[in-house]
């Protein structure tokens, strides 16, 4: 993988795949290494990184030493600035609804949300989610899809 010279916004499905090992997470890893851009994530990635956490942890995919490390290893990040978290204002929920009203796709509340941050601050979309990947294609919002 090149040098990438662009801002990003990894939504959740991107960033879990740094923390635990998936089938995604050499790609992210790459990724990460080679970005020179910002990496954004927002408010809403931390409470999905913290839902998902709990969900393995309940499906018996982590233990609670497991969940902990991640959590901490992303708070860590957090504070050394490995990603700028943005907070969700009105205008993003504004911008999610107006395109949630179009039914047009299958985007839906918190990835349009996501969305709505990653065009805010004119990031390039990475994600590994299909239905979002379409979404911002239909709304002409770069993105690039993560698959295996």
């Amino acid at each position: 993988m090149h040098v990438i010279k662009t801002s990003i916004y990894l939504d959740t499905s991107a960033l879990l795949p740094y923390y635990r090992p998936e089938a995604l997470s050499t790609q992210v890893q790459t990724l990460l290494q080679n970005i020179q851009g910002e990496v954004f994530i927002s408010d809403l990635t931390e409470v999905e990184v913290s839902s998902a956490l709990s969900r393995w942890y309940r499906m018996r995919e982590l233990d609670e030493n497991q969940a902990q490390n991640i959590e901490n290893k992303f708070a860590g990040h957090l504070a050394q600035g490995l990603f700028t978290c943005l907070s969700l204002d009105k205008v993003h929920f504004q911008q999610a609804k107006l395109w949630l009203n179009t039914r047009q796709t299958a985007l839906r509340t918190l990835d349009a949300l996501h969305l709505a941050c990653c065009n805010n601050v004119g990031a390039c979309l990475i994600t590994a989610d299909n239905a979002l990947m379409q979404a911002a294609q239909y709304f002409n919002i770069k993105a690039q899809l993560l698959s295996v």
